[in-house]
């Protein structure tokens, strides 16, 4: 090899190596000002959003920062618990490089954003963002930054409790009802008398052995007595009129000794009388059921005239239809109706509550649904009451719905799901359909329960409600918070909403909405109550209102302490001794 050639490769190679020192040096410039490039992150403190972290990152780089020839690419890293999760990066690249990424100039600088979403893991809540940079430049490569720029996760969404709501099947009790008892006298022609043979009809023995009996029971109470007389049609209206009146007279009197012999003393207002001369109406319903020959002959005449005297001169004019009107149709126009009504008094609640428990088999279905009611509160006593209810009534739903509802209400949710399945079949009924999707939703499977929901055949404020748990559960929160809205109900999860959706929302009143809410849950002791009233406090800067609530809080659930050390709610109180006191 020549001396000349020998110089030119030597030349060659100390070109090479002048070039990539001259772009290691240019990446480590980048590396040694790596502080002057800002990062903005939204939210500033991380926030969990159903199961799920969302980031969105900014980057500012100042001028005459990015080497023209250089190209980065920016990676997110969370960090916790030794483990790092990343994002997708971002490529970015010089004014001078010849390529697809986001240009950023050298003399002016820049600015990228990106964003993305980490899926939530135990032990985030006291992680750290990172946004990491990797140089490149001509072949070579040299980290650039791996700064911090955000803490760890507020992660509130986590404090969701498995709560549902269920419904229990209504009752139909009526505490006072009434009850009918009827009877007929028929009499001959042109005759007002009773005979013999009339009062021992099976009909007229049983409605005077229901007033006796009505006498001797003490709910039962005699409301009122109709009796109306009648005479067939035919015939001069001033004769029919009398025979009407007459027949009315003697059904009264027999009526009258019907009570006396039963001892019960009936008011002049409960009797009802009234006669009608010709019964033109039960004539009409007679032949319309009746095999009478040529019946819609004489249908047509009823309805084509209105006097009376012509209607039975036309009907009679039929000649061999009027003789089967005289056996078949007017005897049975002649006669007295008689009808008791009478009031049956219902047990008084006590009462009710009482047999329930003592003697549920004396009770109907629907009295001792209602029984159940009674034992507002406890639980245990409706659940036996309903119990027994579905083995007395083992073919209506609710019996088995309503101690289903008793048991769920107990905690026993294992067995109240159960009750609901013998209850029914799910999606023909949205009752049903709501309670057996609550159980798989106090027991976490929020998509089962979903899923159930979904074939519900109608909705109501517990299933809006227990969709709204799954709602926020997915971070779903103004979808959560209509549904909420919906339900009406005052609950921890309700006002957890209001909370962690203000990122969001931005609504003035979230904060306040939530402490009424949390002012009338039911269960005023919950530990957790307090815990939320003291992020809020938290939220708002109230020391008082944060610290008070803390403290309260701890001191129904000690576990709360270490939770709040860590939590990023109190982040500014850390160091505050009023708050190391309260969870050391």
């Amino acid at each position: 090899m020549s001396m000349k050639k020998i110089n030119l490769t030597l030349l060659s190679t100390a070109v090479l190596v002048m070039m990539a020192l001259s772009s290691c040096d240019n990446l480590a410039k980048m590396q040694k000002v790596a502080d002057e490039v800002k990062f903005e992150v939204t939210p500033q403190v991380l926030e969990l959003h159903g199961d799920s972290v969302k980031v969105k990152m900014k980057g500012t780089f100042p001028p005459k920062y990015f080497i023209k020839k250089a190209e980065l690419e920016v990676t997110p890293v969370f960090k916790f618990a030794g483990k790092e999760i990343t994002l997708p990066a971002k490529r970015l690249q010089g004014q001078d490089v010849q390529g697809n990424s986001q240009s950023i100039s050298y003399d002016m600088g820049g600015t990228f954003e990106m964003e993305g979403t980490y899926a939530y893991e135990e032990g985030m809540m006291k992680g750290e963002l990172f946004a990491r940079g990797q140089g490149f430049m001509k072949g070579k490569e040299l980290g650039i930054f791996d700064k911090k720029v955000a803490d760890g996760v507020i992660c509130t969404p986590l404090l969701l409790q498995a709560d549902a709501k269920v419904i229990q099947a209504a009752n139909k009790f009526v505490r006072t009802t009434t009850e009918e008892k009827g009877a007929r006298i028929n009499f001959l022609i042109n005759q007002s008398d009773i005979r013999s043979g009339e009062l021992r009809k099976e009909d007229i023995i049983a409605l005077q052995d229901y007033i006796k009996s009505v006498a001797a029971t003490e709910n039962l109470e005699i409301k009122d007595i109709v009796l109306e007389a009648y005479a067939s049609p035919d015939g001069p209206i001033e004769l029919n009129t009398k025979l009407a009146d007459k027949r009315k007279t003697i059904s009264e009197k027999f009526l009258a000794q019907t009570s006396k012999k039963a001892k019960v003393e009936i008011s002049k207002d409960a009797f009802k009388t009234r006669s009608t001369a010709e019964d033109w109406d039960g004539f009409q319903t007679l032949m319309q059921n009746s095999d009478v020959k040529d019946k819609d002959l004489i249908l047509r005449v009823l309805s084509m005239y209105t006097d009376p005297v012509v209607r039975e001169k036309e009907i009679k004019n039929i000649t061999a239809a009027f003789s089967e009107v005289k056996t078949k149709i007017l005897p049975e126009l002649r006669r007295a109706e008689f009808k008791v009504t009478v009031t049956v008094n219902g047990y008084t609640d006590e009462e009710l509550k009482d047999l329930a428990i003592t003697n549920p088999d004396t009770l109907n279905l629907e009295e001792i649904l209602f029984a159940a009611t009674l034992f507002q509160g406890d639980f245990d006593k409706q659940f036996t009451v309903y119990q027994k209810a579905s083995e007395l009534f083992a073919d209506d739903w609710r019996t088995h719905n309503n101690t289903g509802w008793a048991a769920f209400n107990l905690g026993r949710y294992d067995e109240a799901q159960k009750y609901f399945k013998a209850a029914g079949d799910v999606g023909k009924s949205g009752t049903i359909t709501n309670n057996i999707g609550a159980c798989q939703l106090i027991n976490k499977d929020f998509a089962g329960a979903k899923e159930t929901f979904a074939t519900a055949s109608a909705g109501g404020k517990e299933i809006s409600y227990n969709q709204a748990v799954i709602a926020t559960k997915e971070g779903n929160y103004t979808g959560a918070t209509e549904l909420y809205n919906r339900a009406e109900f005052n609950t921890f999860n309700h006002a957890l909403v209001k909370v962690i959706s203000f990122s969001e929302t931005q609504n003035e009143r979230a904060y306040d909405s939530a402490l009424e809410i949390l002012d009338k849950v039911e269960n005023q002791d919950d530990a957790y109550v307090f815990y939320l009233k003291a992020i809020i406090g938290a939220r708002r800067q109230n020391s008082d209102l944060a610290m008070n609530n803390l403290r309260t809080a701890c001191e129904k659930n000690a576990d709360l302490k270490e939770y709040a050390q860590k939590d990023l709610e109190f982040a500014r109180y850390f160091n505050d001794g009023v708050f190391t006191s309260i969870v050391k």
